[in-house]
């Protein structure tokens, strides 16, 4: 069985007994600890560690284009300010793992989206991957044995990102229509893109990301996002039913429970990571809440890879219940991180591999 028949297998609840062998990555540092513990540099990872991907994908480019020209501004020997390719002025460290500090942003106003972004959002052939590309882009996915995703965007993400938390936190109550515009925008040009590629595929899932939740919640309120976000997701769920296509995911970070009604009801039945941070998400209470509409992919706490190997069991073993119940694929909720040995992130697949409910 290929990890595309196990994943269909698991999410439309037909029954298996195992779960597929991912490795999603691990930070920079991560690596680099593990090349220094003996893992090769010059060798495919999933090939060392007997893993698979968690997924591969086919799509189109539904950012910023063009971009914006990405300008430095200043430089030391331990960071870079620069202007980046959203427009944001940011500060990163050179020679570590880092979230930017960013400092200054282009899209403050509704101006500055009719000025410098709308018109950046809109569809041109060229983000469509000439068409020898996309038939190998095509061939690729369908001979690599993985479930296939179609990149659908980001509809607050990206937003977030362009305007920084506080400006859009503002934005939002202050200028609701052109926020709910430019949601719908990028709803847009998805679904224009969806009828660029997917007649040539069919594809497993519909998937976005968004990261708009944190420790204590999400960023949005769930009146607004059902008011101006959800008629985006709505109308990417439409035309990704139109291609035969039943599953829509998310990425989101954060504690996501305040909005997985929201999202389920706009259409949104994957939720992925569901960290289980200090907040203790549990995918099983989701399962309770919402039954078997909600799909879930990751779940598993990595913290508990820097711990011990009871702790693994342990965690295994808290996830047993949801694996039986189906509609969920277990793997990390992020990156593996550089607390963990690679002897140690090995005996853990192992335990995946043996894995039988």
């Amino acid at each position: 069985m290929t990890n595309r028949e196990l994943f269909l297998n698991l999410m439309n609840y037909r029954g298996a007994d195992r779960m597929p062998v991912v490795h999603w990555s691990g930070w920079t540092e991560t690596l680099e600890r593990w090349y220094a513990e003996g893992l090769p540099r010059d060798r495919d990872i999933h090939e060392i560690l007997g893993t698979r991907p968690h997924w591969t994908g086919v799509g189109a480019n539904v950012g910023l284009f063009p971009a914006f020209e990405e300008q430095t501004i200043s430089e030391t020997e331990e960071t870079r300010t620069y202007r980046d390719g959203s427009g944001v002025v940011c500060q990163a460290w050179k020679r570590q793992s880092n979230i930017p500090h960013y400092i200054d942003f282009t899209l403050k106003t509704p101006r500055d989206w009719e000025e410098h972004y709308k018109w950046r959002l809109q569809p041109d052939p060229k983000r469509i991957p000439i068409p020898a590309d996309l038939d190998a882009q095509v061939a690729r996915a369908l001979a690599s044995g993985l479930p296939i995703t179609f990149w659908t965007g980001s509809l607050m993400g990206w937003l977030r990102d362009w305007m920084g938390v506080e400006n859009l936190a503002y934005f939002m109550y202050d200028h609701r229509d052109t926020f709910g515009e430019m949601v719908m925008t990028i709803a847009d040009l998805v679904c224009w893109a969806a009828d660029q590629v997917l007649p040539k595929i069919k594809v497993d899932m519909g998937f976005g990301w968004e990261d708009i939740c944190g420790r204590s919640g999400p960023f949005v309120s769930p009146d607004i996002f059902r008011e101006c976000v959800a008629p985006g997701y709505l109308k990417i769920r439409n035309k990704l039913e139109q291609y035969g296509c039943k599953l829509y995911g998310i990425d989101s970070d954060g504690d996501v429970t305040a909005l997985v009604g929201p999202w389920l009801d706009a259409g949104v039945n994957v939720q992925f990571p569901i960290e289980v941070g200090v907040w203790k998400a549990d995918g099983m209470a989701y399962r309770k809440k919402y039954g078997r509409d909600l799909h879930i992919i990751g779940q598993f706490d990595k913290m508990t890879l820097e711990k011990s190997h009871a702790a693994v069991t342990a965690e295994l073993q808290r996830l047993i219940p949801l694996m039986k119940d189906g509609g969920f694929m277990m793997m990390p909720d992020h990156l593996i991180t550089p607390g963990v040995s690679l002897a140690d992130y090995r005996w853990y697949l192992d335990q995946v591999r043996a894995l039988r409910f």
